[in-house]
């Protein structure tokens, strides 16, 4: 994929890692929607980037909010050739705790957000993407998704993540296989610990925990790495159905 002929959805778009990607692609040539439920960071971002960029605020697992922003991005830039989905939400929870057992509205929240709302996305922007010509390769579009290194390691107290993210990373294939046949490349990065808003609310304990965990570099990922790799996955065809870890070599312990 060509970034100059580019329009990219970005999910989570307002900070972090979505923002980061937003602002590497727009230098890049790309033209960018940025969706998140942040408007007043959204809007922003959207007037930093400039006429290369627009935001439009959407709840990931509101069918009629994605699809505005999916709509959107056709009709300012008269198409959607790619998505990188990076919302979700972090919470932690012990299945039975010293409160009882885990809340089950939790659960399903994070799984709701993070799960469903990654399916809600990729389906209503392969979708889109469907409706335009293919490339000279047969290409359509590439759809990058956000798993995480706690869908193989989850931590004591992250059943409901590491079970959302999880899914995640076994979606990957199968969608892979099935929009082929459209000229639609899916991948999922899972980052290790990453130096988000999410986990700058954290605990320093936390962190440093985390941190202590990785190989090398010592130190928390920065969110220009993950849209770094996010571009390659655009740009390089013979990325596809595969789950890209981006860690330093973290293999999170227990704790």
């Amino acid at each position: 994929m060509k970034l100059h002929e580019t329009v990219c959805l970005i999910t989570g778009g307002s900070s972090g890692l979505g923002a980061a990607t937003a602002r590497r692609l727009v230098v890049s040539g790309a033209q960018v929607v940025l969706a998140d439920v942040d408007g007043p960071r959204g809007e922003a971002l959207a007037e930093e980037l400039g006429p290369a960029a627009c935001f439009v605020r959407a709840d990931v697992t509101a069918e009629d909010e994605v699809q505005a922003a999916v709509d959107r991005a056709v009709r300012q830039f008269g198409r959607l050739s790619a998505v990188v989905h990076c919302a979700g939400i972090l919470a932690a929870a012990r299945i039975v705790g010293r409160q009882g057992p885990h809340d089950l509205a939790l659960f399903r929240r994070v799984v709701e957000v993070n799960l469903t709302g990654t399916f809600n996305v990729l389906r209503l922007a392969a979708a889109a993407m469907m409706n335009h010509p293919t490339d000279d390769e047969g290409e359509r579009g590439v759809a990058v998704l956000t798993s995480s290194v706690a869908a193989c390691e989850g931590q004591i107290g992250q059943a409901a993540y590491a079970a959302a993210k999880g899914g995640v990373a076994a979606m990957v294939l199968p969608a892979a296989r099935e929009l082929a046949a459209s000229g639609i490349r899916v991948v999922a990065i899972a980052p290790g610990v990453f130096d988000t808003p999410m986990m700058q609310a954290a605990p320093e304990a936390v962190r440093q925990s985390l941190v202590a965990q990785s190989v090398f570099p010592r130190r928390l990922g920065r969110p220009e790495e993950f849209a770094q790799l996010a571009q390659q996955v655009l740009e390089n065809r013979m990325l596809n159905g595969c789950v890209l870890r981006l860690d330093g070599a973290v293999r999170m312990g227990p704790r």
